[in-house]
């Protein structure tokens, strides 16, 4: 009885605990992922004419942070000339704190151009804490700029 109350109460732990993103600061200097540096960087807008020539390419772009995934902090809206662009974490292999919010950032991995799904972006927006009214409303799929993004520093 006791094996099965203590096999219960760690199957139940397990699955309660819910992935939320870092507590804690983006101060300047920080970095997330792979290490990364500014050299050799390009600004956001820059990126648009660079993929507008080709189409995919790996990229280290600096640019400032619209909006974090509140749900894990998995995914980050660049802003760029172009309307944002969602840079996700490579394979989900690091997380980033809410606190990057309104920073400056250097974002390396690859970009390019996507058509992101209906269901997707419903579920982006249901990161990002949108009202039931406003996920409902989203009817299309969007062609946007997106990363994958190996490593992040703040400046």
């Amino acid at each position: 009885m006791k094996k099965l109350f203590f096999l219960i109460t760690v199957l139940v732990l397990t699955f309660s605990v819910m992935a939320q993103p870092p507590e804690g600061p983006a101060d300047k200097g920080m970095s997330f992922g792979e290490k990364t540096t500014v050299e050799g960087s390009i600004s956001a807008d820059e990126l648009v004419t660079l993929l507008a020539a080709k189409p995919k390419t790996a990229v280290k772009v600096k640019g400032k942070v619209l909006e974090v995934c509140k749900a894990e902090g998995c995914w980050i809206k660049m802003q760029t000339s172009n309307g944002p662009m969602m840079i996700k974490m490579k394979d989900h292999s690091f997380m980033v704190p809410l606190a990057m919010n309104g920073k400056i950032i250097v974002a390396q991995g690859t970009a390019n151009f996507k058509e992101t799904s209906v269901e997707m972006l419903r579920h982006y927006a249901e990161d990002a804490g949108q009202t039931k009214e406003e996920i409902a409303a989203i009817k299309k799929p969007k062609k946007e700029m997106t990363m994958q993004a190996t490593g992040i520093l703040v400046l």
